[in-house]
């Protein structure tokens, strides 16, 4: 895979290759640009990296993964946005998507009229882990406990506004507890804080959790999708715990420019699909506790409506904003 100096010269150095309809049998004739608006090692990074490599080896040609973080994906949102609808320009998209129209005064890009989706890549549920110092060993005892101390339980996130932060506040909304959101600059940080019980809960992604609950540094609860998953068999749902209705899950998709000729949206449809089928890919997704949706853009796009309406009211109601 080219890293990014190396697609710069690449793309220069192509020839301009029209993207018309009549000519979109000839695409790509030149390196793709995948930006992943994250910082490398997160989920998204991995996730972006496993379809790149496999797409590089469909194609023909490198698919150069760009990593463009800051403010809260806006920074990398914003160039996927404004670059060229020819198809050579692609982004792995996640929950800030949908939730940072609702966090930020104003944006410098419209999450639905700027983009075409492609494909919904795949779903990682959380896992509610509590610091083994705390005295509970289901949901039903933590929102017991959490209810005898109102006010006193603190439950960490990556940052403010971030996907954790928001299951954490649903969480609290479904389940009529009060506690305090404690946020911190990425998961890593935060583990290390509620594993000597410095904070109680936290809402994390499997991927990142799954190794401490493992160990037994922290306890492992519930997972937060409506269904029990593979990697986690043993640990029920939170809604099946005692939160009717709760379902949240991480998710990582596909998208290109608007106006990107609708005849490459469908190739990188079919063939990011197969890619992760592919058995390069597949296995490492699922190690990671991904559930591979592949879906079409129709679906994409019914998908992100449904992420708006559930995360809007639950960021007006809680007042988080981010300046």
């Amino acid at each position: 895979m080219l890293d990014r100096r190396h697609f710069l010269a690449a793309a220069l150095a192509a020839p301009s290759i029209a993207t018309s309809p009549a000519r979109a049998a000839d695409w790509p004739g030149q390196p793709v640009r995948l930006i992943v608006p994250f910082a490398p090692g997160g989920a998204t990074d991995v996730i972006g990296r496993l379809l790149a490599t496999r797409l590089s080896e469909i194609w023909g040609q490198q698919v150069v993964v760009d990593n463009l973080p800051g403010a809260d994906a806006n920074i990398g949102s914003e160039v996927a946005a404004k670059a060229a609808p020819d198809g050579y320009t692609m982004a792995v998209m996640s929950v800030p998507l949908a939730v940072n129209r609702f966090l930020y005064a104003s944006l410098s890009y419209d999450p639905v009229a700027d983009f075409a989706p492609v494909s919904l890549l795949v779903m990682q549920p959380n896992i509610i882990a509590v610091s083994n110092v705390l005295p509970v060993r289901s949901v039903g005892d933590f929102i017991a406990h959490a209810k005898a101390n109102a006010g006193k339980l603190r439950y960490a996130s990556s940052g403010n506004g971030t996907s954790l932060h928001l299951c954490g506040e649903l969480f609290k909304r479904l389940a009529g507890v009060e506690i305090i959101h404690v946020p911190y600059q990425g998961a890593g940080p935060a583990i290390g804080d509620l594993i000597p019980g410095r904070v109680d809960v936290m809402f994390d992604n499997v991927s990142s959790i799954q190794p401490h609950v493992k160990s037994g540094s922290v306890r492992g609860l519930a997972v937060t999708t409506a269904r029990r998953i593979l990697a986690t068999p043993d640990l029920p749902t939170i809604a099946e715990a005692g939160v009717p209705g709760f379902d949240v899950s991480s998710w990582f998709a596909l998208y290109v420019p608007a106006k990107t000729p609708p005849e490459i949206i469908a190739r990188i449809n079919r063939d990011s699909a197969a890619a992760l089928q592919h058995a390069s890919v597949k296995p490492r997704l699922e190690e990671l506790g991904s559930e591979i949706v592949g879906s079409t853009p129709e679906a994409l796009a019914a998908h992100l409506a449904a992420e708006m309406d559930k995360w809007g009211p639950v960021i007006r109601d809680a007042k988080i904003r981010i300046d």
